[in-house]
Formats: structure tokens, sequence, C-alpha cells
């Protein structure tokens, strides 16, 4: 048996509910971000970054997108022939067919993988946060502290503490409580959903409590080990950290990656982040074009004028179009004498002529206004914009529309088009 010190596993089955349309045919962490990347490159190359060379993906909601970019793990050098990346899909069993029902569930399900290797410690990874950490690091913490459990925390202010789970430790860093939400916080010490156990601690602890429903490391498995007098510490990690759940958050933190000096900057050469690299021909900008402050993918074409937004592959931009604070995904096409403010235009859609996106005023969402907000523009992949048409803010459009879909040729403010495939 090949013994490992310490294995991940990447939880990235999530639906991501709260980025609408733009998680419609696609996992959450197979979201593109910044261009060129998708959610779930930054936890893998974190992972080879921090010589973490076992990494096992556990996936569910439309995994096709997730398992082909991720292959056998090339881009991350995760392709070896002991350990490696493995995607891991709930499996069928003999009696029943068994989604992941919980984060803990779904790390259950996969005992004989984590045991194959024997490894003393178990990194638990979510797929869908943007953000460089060294878990070596905090796998020192956890030897020195003499650990069982390990929490990745992040002091947020006070008064934002109650949207998250939230350790209480004391002077010693050993946590000696924890509430889910507060409404009166008692620290600011917010869990990242980052988990580095003792593997016997988790072995005993997932079979003791297998027969949960909806088994989870905050509900459950936490309180648990708490409860049985275990070693729980909270690791504070002061780097960038964020939670790309909400369409506003995401549309945030690609716009942060355009600042003069990036909080969040990709082009460290000391902790680099990787990605499946497709061989595209290289951007061309016309003479008639004009860029300020963007980042652009490879293979695109800009005839027209884009500033301070996030282009990606193989995007085509036409004349007279003007582009701001706004991110358009790989292999979109959008037609010429366009107009688009704080646009969010997921992967291959296509925009016709002449088409005003993000105009008028703000109204709230008719369909789902607690996810389309923040005077954003949402269009998800695939979809396809006639000619001519305006769009107005906190809007939402998924499928392929035409004139006849934009009374009088606008759609308003808050309103949405939301159009089934053939066969959906």
């Amino acid at each position: 048996m090949v013994k490992k010190e310490m294995i991940a596993m990447l939880l990235a089955g999530g639906q991501g509910s709260r980025l609408g349309v733009l998680t419609e045919k696609v996992a959450k962490p197979a979201v593109a971000f910044g261009g060129k990347y998708r959610i779930i490159d930054f936890p893998l190359s974190n992972c080879i970054n921090s010589g973490v060379d076992t990494v096992g993906v556990l996936t569910q909601y439309q995994p096709l997108r997730l398992n082909s970019h991720i292959g056998i793990g090339i881009p991350w050098d995760l392709d070896k022939n002991v350990g490696g990346v493995s995607v891991l899909p709930p499996y069928e069993k003999s009696a029943n067919s068994e989604w992941y029902t919980g984060t803990a569930n779904a790390i259950l399900q996969n005992m004989a993988y984590m045991d194959s290797f024997n490894p003393d410690y178990v990194l638990i990874l979510s797929g869908d946060h943007i953000y460089k950490m060294d878990y070596e690091v905090m796998l020192d913490y956890h030897k020195a502290n003499k650990a069982d459990l390990t929490v990745a925390c992040m002091p947020v202010p006070i008064e934002e503490a109650s949207r998250f789970g939230v350790m209480i430790a004391d002077e010693t860093g050993r946590i000696t409580d924890f509430e889910e939400k507060p409404e009166h916080p008692r620290s600011n010490l917010a869990s990242m959903g980052i988990y580095i156990f003792s593997w016997k601690i988790l072995k005993d602890s997932l079979l003791t409590l297998k027969n949960q429903p909806n088994l989870d490391f905050g509900k459950h498995i936490l309180p648990y080990c708490r409860d049985n007098g275990k070693r729980l510490f909270a690791y504070e990690f002061n780097g960038y950290w964020k939670d790309v759940g909400t369409l506003g958050s995401y549309w945030e933190a690609n716009m942060e990656l355009i600042d003069i000096i990036p909080e969040f900057n990709l082009y460290e050469e000391f902790w680099k982040i990787y990605t499946k690299g497709d061989i595209i021909r290289p951007q061309y900008i016309s003479e008639s074009a004009s860029v300020d402050r963007c980042i652009i993918g490879e293979g695109a074409e800009i005839y027209g004028s884009v500033s301070n937004s996030v282009i990606g592959m193989g995007v085509e931009i036409g004349e007279g179009t003007v582009i701001r604070d706004s991110i358009i995904m790989s292999h979109t096409r959008i037609g010429a004498g366009c107009v688009i403010n704080k646009g969010i235009i997921a992967e291959n859609v296509e925009i016709g002529n002449n088409v005003e996106i993000g105009v008028g005023e703000e109204a709230p969402n008719v369909y789902k206004p607690a996810v389309y907000g923040w005077g954003l523009a949402t269009i998800g992949e695939k979809t396809v914009i006639p000619d001519g048409v305006k769009v107005g803010k906190n809007t939402c459009i998924s499928g392929v529309t035409t004139a006849e879909d934009y009374p009088d040729g606008i759609l308003q403010g808050g309103g949405a088009i939301l159009k089934k495939e053939d066969g959906e």
C-alpha cells in the first residue's frame, strides 16, 4: 500500500443556484473566472503549490464540463501513477443509487478511496472560492498543536460575522465553541470551509455518524468532535479569500483583478495559477479598437472599445461596440454598434448588432430578486439576442430569443426571459 502524508478531498458538486443562469448548464466550480480560468483552478493550484499531489474531486451537479476540464490533471502536474487527481462522482450501489446528500456524506461515500492511501491527514476543500493558500503551513500548525481537527478561519468585520459559521477560540487557538450564522456573533473568526483532519479522527466521526441524514461538517462532524473531547484548533488566514457565491461577489472579484495594483495577483511567479490551456491563436486588436484596463484572453478579436472589463478567450467584439465594467466569457460574439454596461455574459453567447445592455433604471428582478441584483444584466450560455433590442438592469436572459420576446424592443429593468431548450 502506498502511504501519503496528506491527501485532499475537493468538494466540487455544488449547483451554485445564487449564480442564476451562469450555473444552469455547468457546476459552479467550472464557471469561468478571470478570462481564462475556471473557479476550481484556484484550489487545485493551491494543492500543487503546497506539495499536495493526491486530490479527489467530488462532483455531482452537471459534472461534464468539470470532468473534461480536469481530465487527468496535466495542467496542475497531477497526472501521477500513484495519487494525482481522481474525479469521484456518486456511484450506484447494489441496493440503490445514492447521491451525495451533504458535505460530509460525500466524503463518507469515498472512504475506500481515502483508505487506499492510508494518509496521516486529510485536507477537505471547497471548489468554489478564489484564494491562494499554502496548505503546508496550515498542516504545520495542525501538527504543532497536536490537533485532531484544524479549521481555517478568516477574521471578518464583526458586523459581517453573522453571514458565516463562526469559531470561538481561546488564546492558544483552541476552538471552544462555534455558531452557525449567529444573530449576535461572539467572535469574528469565520470558517472558510477548509479543514485538516487527522485521518483516524475523520474516519471514526464519519463511521459513527454515517446514518445521520444530510451529513454535514459544520452541523454534525464538528459538534461530534468537540463533544467527544477532540482537539479542535482555528488556523487564522489573513490572505485574499473570496466566496464568489453571488453574482455581485463574482462580478466584484473579476473587477478586482484589473485594479492598478490588484489585491489578488494572477501573475506572481512563485504561486502560479494553472489551468487547462487550449491552443488558440493570439488576440487581435484592430486599428479602430481601444482597450483600457482589461484582462483579454487569447484569440479575442476586438474592433470596438473596451474598458475595465474581463474578456475571455476567442471573444469577438464588433466595430463601434462599447463595453464597460463587464465580464464576457469565452467564445461569445458581440455584433457592431452595441453598448454593454455591467454585463455578465456567459460562454458561447451570440449578441446581434446595435444591442444595448444595462440601460435605464434599476428595478427588483421579477423572477429571483435575491439572485439578480447589483445593477447587473446576466446572460446565460448559448443565449442568442437579436439585433436592435435593449436590456435593462437586474435582468436575466437564457435561451434563443427573438424580437418578439422584447415588447417595444426592450426587456425592462428587473425583467427575465428564460427559454427552455428542446428536450429540457
